[in-house]
């Protein structure tokens, strides 16, 4: 860590950051929800047309999951930008909490802050995401059909995988909701945190006993916003930033 760094004191127990981290993981919780009624919309269709041993059932089906993907637009676009917007005015409450620490130039520099690329940026990326539950689904559907008919794989075999369909969709849409919400909030800590002139960040971590060992080994140490570490072998990301990652950066405000 530079010498020209100094911490941001915070009281352990009352520490924005951890307060931050504990909001995200309810609008984790609420993303999720809205998630899982795809998986279950996409359960249903799966029981309602999926026929064993008939591959016409099976065209049907992926045919279904895709055209549900493109009716998902506008809905998916709601869910996102809420998800999005939650997660920007829990982490500017974060930053209105270490402004009255940081003096009132930083504070102007933090109400001048453009997050709105972050918003938009991340918004779009929520949409793909939300559409992608279904066409995987779809994919998913197809490819099993495949493997029964090239590989003579047992039909019951097959139709039992195709009838997970959403099982595995509601999977998929928790790991999204873990990691986009992490994710979103580290991208608005970062945009923020170099507005006010810092470059450098703490990792923490959740602290409990699920936290991966090689980001427990990053916890406490000091790194560069612009050449995140590498947090698992051959991903280099800031906390928050690869998938089912539940840590956060903690900026460090200079002197």
């Amino acid at each position: 860590m530079a010498c020209d760094l100094k911490k941001l004191t915070l009281d352990k127990e009352a520490s924005p950051s951890k307060v931050n981290f504990q909001r995200a993981r309810r609008a984790e919780n609420r993303y999720a929800r809205r998630l899982r009624q795809i998986a279950e919309h996409i359960g249903s269709l799966t029981e309602a047309v999926y026929v064993p041993s008939d591959f016409d059932s099976a065209r049907k089906l992926e045919g279904l999951l895709k055209r549900y993907a493109d009716t998902l637009d506008p809905w998916a676009r709601a869910v996102g930008l809420r998800m999005v917007t939650e997660v920007e005015a829990r982490e500017r409450k974060q930053w209105a909490d270490i402004s009255r620490a940081i003096g009132k130039g930083l504070r102007r520099e933090l109400e001048s802050t453009p997050v709105g690329g972050v918003i938009r940026s991340r918004m779009e990326e929520q949409v793909t995401l939300i559409k992608s539950l279904p066409l995987d689904a779809a994919k998913r559907v197809h490819e099993l059909t495949l493997e029964a008919a090239v590989r003579s794989t047992r039909a019951s075999e097959i139709a039992q995988e195709i009838m997970r369909s959403g099982k595995v969709s509601e999977s998929r849409a928790m790991l999204i909701a873990r990691t986009e919400v992490s994710r979103t909030a580290t991208e608005l800590t970062k945009a923020r945190a170099e507005r006010v002139g810092s470059t450098h960040f703490i990792w923490r971590t959740a602290g409990d006993s699920d936290v991966r060992p090689t980001h427990k080994a990053l916890n406490g140490k000091v790194f560069r916003w612009d050449d995140p570490p590498e947090c698992d072998p051959g991903y280099h990301a800031l906390p928050g930033g690869i998938w089912n990652c539940r840590c956060w950066p903690e900026p460090v405000i200079s002197d």
